[in-house]
């Protein structure tokens, strides 16, 4: 439910994207008869079972997959690790570089694949690892061979990752105001202007197309960041991608509160994202967490 609604809160989408995106769809045949420009970003939903071919494209005359169809919208795989692994770990390439290239005898053919990969996974193959109402019935074995199916890499990757607890019927009676998807989406535009304007000389739009160079010119920290960021690194055995992940995601905070500069609550709130890294990286406390319940 949640990543659906995702799609309604991101920026609008511009004439060139819709353009692109229109193309990508046209190419692979997707395209309803008479509909003119593809103007909503696409939300591709491919279910577990579906094939490498189907996820990255392919074919006699190679077609754009799901990745490209999600082109300036979102992929989302629920169930991210009943995905085969194989699967799962061809799609690092395509995050990095934004474009997949397929060959085949006859031919070798480019699409873009600049999607949002939003994920979704249980614990554990019972569902209750780590919760303190149920009990997990799983051996150590067996969560660890399930977590086994996402690598480190990929994971460095996502730049948010977030445990969300079960929520309780209390919570649920609750009616409590919150933010419409059109007033967020005002703010996302408003931060997605800011950012156009900033990166106006660079060639690029997003906080996401920083390269290591422009994070340094543009995602300066103050000494107490820096420290907070170093205790961070050290502690949870983040990688160089983690790190520049946490600084552009950071960067994008601080443009949400329309605040030039990264303060610390901003790196403390980017670092609160990446909650997984610990836990199922460092797999070796699955073993004692069991013990202990």
């Amino acid at each position: 439910m949640m990543a659906k609604r995702l799609a309604t809160i991101l920026p609008d989408v511009t004439f060139e994207e819709a353009l692109e995106i229109t193309k990508i769809h046209s190419i692979a045949g997707k395209l309803k008869a008479n509909r003119g420009l593809i103007t909503t970003r696409p939300f591709r939903n491919p279910h577990h079972t579906a094939t490498i071919n189907s996820i990255i494209g392919g074919g006699r005359t190679p077609k754009p997959g799901e990745i490209s169809l999600a082109h300036y919208g979102i992929l989302f795989l629920d169930e991210l690790l009943e995905f085969n692994k194989s699967t799962l770990e061809i799609l690092r390439g395509p995050l990095e570089d934004r474009e997949i290239t397929i060959s085949r005898i006859n031919s070798t053919i480019t699409y873009p694949c600049n999607f949002m990969l939003v994920a979704s996974m249980n614990p554990c193959p019972c569902g209750y690892y780590g919760d303190l109402e149920k009990q997990c019935i799983c051996t150590p074995y067996n969560i660890q061979r399930y977590l086994n199916k996402i690598s480190g890499p990929l994971l460095d990757r996502i730049d948010i990752q977030i445990e969300v607890k079960p929520v309780k019927y209390e919570k649920l009676e609750k009616v409590n105001k919150v933010e419409t998807s059109e007033e967020i989406r005002k703010r996302v535009n408003q931060a997605r202007n800011i950012q156009k304007n900033r990166y106006s000389e660079e060639n690029i739009l997003s906080n996401s197309e920083l390269t290591p160079k422009l994070i340094e010119k543009y995602c300066e920290l103050k000494e107490e960041s820096k420290n907070m960021l170093e205790v961070a690194f050290k502690k949870l055995g983040l990688s160089v991608r983690a790190y520049t992940r946490i600084l552009k995601v950071a960067r994008t905070i601080a443009d949400l509160e329309c605040t030039k500069d990264i303060e610390v609550k901003h790196i403390a709130e980017a670092i609160g994202y990446r909650s997984l890294d610990k836990k199922y990286i460092n797999r070796e406390d699955i073993n004692e967490q069991n013990i202990n319940k």
